[in-house]
């Protein structure tokens, strides 16, 4: 139990900043909240703790997911438009 405790720790004192994580990295690191929340064996404090850290990372992925959409769309409009007349 005490090695869930520094997990559920380790997951919350992240020293990245949430806007340099790369979209694999807080996807892994917000699955391993998840794993840790499923296992239980944590306090109600580190539960909290671990629930606000995968909300965090939950969004760090969805705007890598929406910036993905966007440049999709314009990648397709542009398609759509075809070359430039000139």
């Amino acid at each position: 139990m005490a090695d869930q405790e520094q997990d559920a720790a380790a997951a919350v004192r992240t020293p990245t900043a949430d806007d340099a994580l790369g979209y694999e990295h807080a996807r892994d690191a917000l699955l391993e909240v998840v794993r840790q929340l499923e296992n239980g064996g944590t306090s109600l404090e580190e539960s909290l703790a671990l629930w606000e850290r995968g909300e965090q990372l939950a969004k760090v992925c969805q705007r890598w997911l929406d910036g993905a959409r966007e440049r999709l769309d314009a990648a397709l409009a542009a398609e759509e438009a075809g070359p430039p007349q000139g």
